[in-house]
């Protein structure tokens, strides 16, 4: 048989379309991959197929170096802007004649790089998604080659490599399945399944999803029960798992909202720095004229001052600081941010995509009710922890009385569906409960547990033979010695137990056990079951029955004739069985996640359900929890194919749960609520979710449950992979947004202060009394005066302001739109105007202290600059109060932040320094004021908070009268 080529597989990182080797049978897709099933690949062959296909790895981009991630904190239009006034501050510096140092440059530089390094530290811990994904993967497989099985790693796997498959497996590579005995595959981190699939070899009569090719096991999953052979199909990137990690790296980071919105101001400030800045310096040469070099210096110094004035330097470092404290406040409640503008996002959200399985349920199968032939036994607790009791009518199931033979048939149901499994439930070293083998049969052994049986099943029964699962047959059975019935010869009755569909085993059994009494099953009898099965799966319970039959002596000895246990001859056993009842299974949801929900429904936050699991037990799930309400639907991926972009913007309006849905309908999703003006936060836990969790505004990942795919891709991590913990982070979000506009709004506003003291100053330097005091030029503020504010008086408020705590209606207000601006324009309006009263009181003080102008004064220029320059700082620390809120007064809850009163005394200390302190009145350009001057300074500061209190007094005002509430 010559090697030829396999049509299976693509090779590493192609992105061919890949075959879909679910429609062929078994024989076929062996034939097609040229090898032997029962032989395997020669050594030979698994050689020349590894060369020319690669080893069965996914690709991993390169990590980003050190240098190049320091180099990108340095992207920002605002940095860009803070970068320029460096150039042009050394530039005046030099123009100057180059004596001491730069301070304003260095100043300003030293702000650059510690805004940089702080981001840097923050972001460092962000690793490649998908090289966690190659990490996650490298497992080992057993396989078929020369005849022989052995275990290999399974980046040697290769296309055409037999699989040998035995419960705790981990799938190595996509594969097509030869053979299988009661085998299923966990696939939650793949799909989305909450419980495992069995696998059957049979072929697929045509297409289907992924999460229901049942002939197909995928690299990555894992194998919780049975054994199986399969043909391996895809190796590497030609894999599902690899066809995410393509889709995830191909997925782009988009820029937060935060982000946009500081950018734009960088880039406003940008172009009206140099707008003004040649508007005054072209006026200053038009009326002045320039007739030396020094005179063009000086007007080149006009410049700078008013870009000093306009840039607020302090902006970047106060920001990556706010969210920065605002990252360790998250930590603390157990959401690990590793990117400091994802903190406002959160807060921003106005739709939660949430996967099901593990996010929003504890993925843990519980036994929730009992249908038997006497009624209905309820089962108290959720979880794999044994703790909790089976009811009937309200009383614990064993406090019935025997010698009445009340609901008996409920201790067979339990112990029966116990013995007829393969699961283990036990403590790990933490305290913690773990299953090992099937989930659903784990339900039988806790809720045994729950009702006190498990020590008695143990002692009575003891296990002879097994009659295995199959797809097929939807049942298996065992063969059990009841030795508390000895037959002749003193061994223990033996006994089969069957468990499996519930339909199923009504056409096997022909009696029925109602308490201690065993009759003929009728009609009614059947009748009754199927309403049962019908009310729990409308109610999306997994159904399952149990029934048993003694065997006659004559059958235990013929399915052990050989010396061991018969599964074929077991078959025949399978009849005129005794049916006891059905149960109903379901992954719980968390018991905190319905209370989330609620909370974020009540912040304007729509819940979104995106899950692999079946639509009915999603829809379950999801009206539990207040999700979706009764008369909603859910949309299958299926459905998802047929709609175009337009049909799926609409549907995702009305939709809140989507079931059955791939990775690519994820993506689809998300992309269709954030082109329907929402700001998306999307979490999961599984491989599936981890293309959708880059892909969306934030991406929150579970930290316990979570692989380490979802968790390099996601922006936050939650370290309890509690639901609620998301509403408490939003919460926080939102208390870091509002806390970020605060110190905006005061920053921005003094600012503009600045700049139109600067611009007014020179443009009515005339009218002031500016002019015709011994100087070719005279500005109303130095630059070192303005850097003195922009660094010390501005830094300290805003930081405070910073850390503000949070206001009343912090949840009850609606979420961000897309389109609305972190900088509104009534915000825009209340700075311009705030920086216009600024600059008028500003330049009061200087027209009072000089001679001439419109107020006569009898000061110099220095003493009159020093009163311009203290009532500057004092209206920047009155408006360190305004900024608080735009509504409320701020009298309102005015002692609660005592570090912004912390900051407003520190300012005014450090003012008092400088006007009065010899050195620094050298340094700074200042003259010493009398006591009166400072009342004045004071006064005229105090116009700011007084106007600001009538503006917002106007605004509350208003928003009585139109009858809606003015937030705080």
């Amino acid at each position: 048989m010559t090697d030829a080529q396999p049509t299976a597989s693509t090779p590493t990182g192609a992105s061919a379309e890949q075959r879909d080797w679910s429609l062929l049978d078994a024989a076929a897709a062996a034939r097609e991959l040229e090898v032997d099933a029962d032989a395997g690949l020669t050594a030979g062959q698994a050689a020349e197929r590894r060369a020319r296909f690669g080893p069965n790895e996914l690709d991993a981009a390169p990590p980003e170096p050190a240098w190049r991630r320091l180099l990108r904190q340095f992207a920002d239009p605002l940095i860009y802007l803070l970068l320029g006034a460096i150039v042009i501050s050394v530039v005046a510096w030099v123009f100057e004649g180059a004596h001491g140092l730069p301070i304003d440059a260095t100043v300003i530089a030293l702000i650059v790089v510690a805004n940089a390094i702080l981001g840097f530290v923050q972001e460092a811990r962000a690793a490649d998604a998908v090289a966690a994904l190659q990490d996650m993967t490298a497992v080992t497989a057993t396989v078929v080659r020369d005849g022989r099985t052995e275990r290999v790693p399974a980046a040697d796997l290769v296309p055409g490599d037999v699989l040998a498959l035995a419960e705790g497996d981990s799938v190595g590579a996509d594969a097509r399945l030869l053979s299988a005995s009661s085998l299923q595959v966990a696939e939650a981190s793949l799909t989305g399944e909450s419980v495992p699939v069995t696998k059957s070899p049979a072929a697929l009569p045509e297409p289907v999803p992924l999460g229901d090719r049942r002939n197909m096991v995928f690299k990555g999953t894992a194998v919780t029960q049975g054994v199986g052979r399969a043909v391996v199909t895809a190796t590497g990137m030609a894999t599902e798992m690899g066809r995410i990690a393509t889709m995830l790296a191909e997925t782009e980071q988009e820029p937060t909202p935060l982000q946009r919105e500081i950018a734009a101001v960088g880039r406003t400030l940008g172009i009206a720095v140099i707008v003004i800045a040649v508007v005054v310096m072209g006026a200053i040469g038009l009326t002045s004229g320039i007739g030396s070099l020094q005179e063009a210096v000086d007007v080149l110094l006009v410049g700078v001052s008013l870009a000093v004035a306009a840039v607020p330097e302090g902006l970047p470092a106060i920001l990556s600081l706010v969210l920065s404290i605002g990252v360790q406040a998250m930590s603390r409640q157990g959401a690990i941010v590793k990117s400091l503008s994802s903190v406002e996002t959160l807060g921003s959200a106005s739709v939660i995509c949430s996967d099901k399985t593990g996010t929003l349920t504890r993925n843990e199968m519980t036994m929730l009710t009992v249908h038997t032939g006497s009624g209905v036994a309820d089962i108290t607790g959720v979880g794999y922890a044994p703790e909790g009791e089976v009811l009937v009518d309200g009383s614990p199931l064993l406090d019935a009385d025997p010698a009445l033979g009340i609901r008996a048939e409920d201790i067979v149901v339990l112990s029966g569906g116990t013995l007829a499994s393969d699961a283990e439930v036990r403590q790990d070293e933490d305290g913690g409960w773990v299953v090992v083998g099937d989930p659903t049969e784990a339900a039988f052994v806790v809720a045994e547990r729950k009702a006190g049986l498990s020590g008695r099943r143990e002692q009575r029964f003891s296990r002879i033979g097994e009659v295995p699962f199959t797809s097929e047959r939807k049942m298996m059975s065992v063969v059990v010695a009841d030795a508390e019935h000895p037959v002749e010869g003193g061994e223990g009755q033996p006994v089969l137990i069957a468990k499996g569909a519930p339909d199923v085993l009504l056409e096997h059994s022909s009696r029925v056990r109602v308490g201690m009494a065993v009759r003929p099953l009728t009609d009614d009898d059947r009748a009754r079951v199927r309403e049962a099965v019908e009310s729990m799966s409308a109610q999306a319970l997994r159904t399952l029955a149990v029934a048993y039959r003694p065997l006659r002596a004559e059958e235990h000895a013929s399915v052990t004739a050989a010396g061991g246990f018969d599964s074929d001859a077991g078959l025949a056993l399978e009849e005129d069985l005794i049916f006891v009842g059905t149960v109903g299974i379901i992954d719980p949801p968390r018991s905190e996640a319905a209370a989330a929900v609620g909370a974020a429904r009540g912040a304007g936050i729509r819940v979104v359900m995106i899950t692999g699991d079946h639509p009915a037990t999603a829809l379950r799930i999801a009206h539990e929890l207040g999700i979706a309400g009764r008369g909603d639907r859910a949309i299958a991926g299926a459905e998802l194919d047929g709609l175009d972009e337009d049909a799926l913007r609409a549907a995702v309006r009305d939709v809140s749960v989507f079931a059955r849905v791939a990775p690519e309908h994820k993506l689809r999703i998300i992309g269709a609520l954030q082109a329907d003006g929402h700001i998306v936060s999307m979490t999961g836990d599984g491989v599936n979710d981890a293309p959708a969790l880059k892909r969306a505004d934030i991406g929150v990942a579970m930290g316990i449950t979570g692989t380490e795919v979802s968790k390099e891709a996601a922006a936050m991590i939650l370290t309890d992979d509690n639901f609620a913990t998301i509403v408490a982070a939003v919460r926080q979000g939102r208390v870091i947004f509002g806390n970020i506009r605060k110190f905006l709004r005061y920053l921005l506003s003094s600012n503009m202060g600045e700049v139109l003291t600067m611009l007014l100053g020179v443009l009515l330097a005339g009218f002031l009394g500016l002019t015709g005091h011994g100087e070719a030029m005279v500005v109303p503020l130095l630059a070192t005066q303005i850097l003195w504010i922009n660094l010390i008086t501005d830094s300290g408020p805003a930081l405070a302001m910073g850390v503000d705590a949070e206001t009343e209606d912090v949840m009850a207000r609606r979420p961000r739109r897309l389109d609305e601006r972190v900088i509104d324009a009534r915000m825009w309006g209340g700075i311009l105007s705030i920086g216009a009263v600024m600059a008028v009181v500003t330049l009061l003080a200087i027209d009072m202290h000089l001679p001439g102008g419109l107020i006569e004064g009898s000061e110099d220029v220095a003493t009159a600059r020093t009163a311009a320059f203290t009532t500057l700082v004092l209206a920047q620390l009155c408006n360190a109060l305004n900024s608080r809120s735009e509504h409320a007064s701020a009298f309102h809850r005015l002692f609660t932040n005592r570090w912004l009163w912390a900051a407003i005394a520190f300012g005014v200390v450090t003012q008092v320094l400088v006007v009065h302190v010899p050195l620094l009145q050298a340094g700074f350009g200042t003259a010493p004021l009398s006591l009166e001057q400072w009342l004045t300074c004071l006064a005229l500061a105090s116009c700011v908070l007084w106007f600001d209190e009538l503006r917002k007094l106007l605004i509350r005002s208003r928003g009585r009268r139109r009858g809606t509430p003015t937030p705080r």
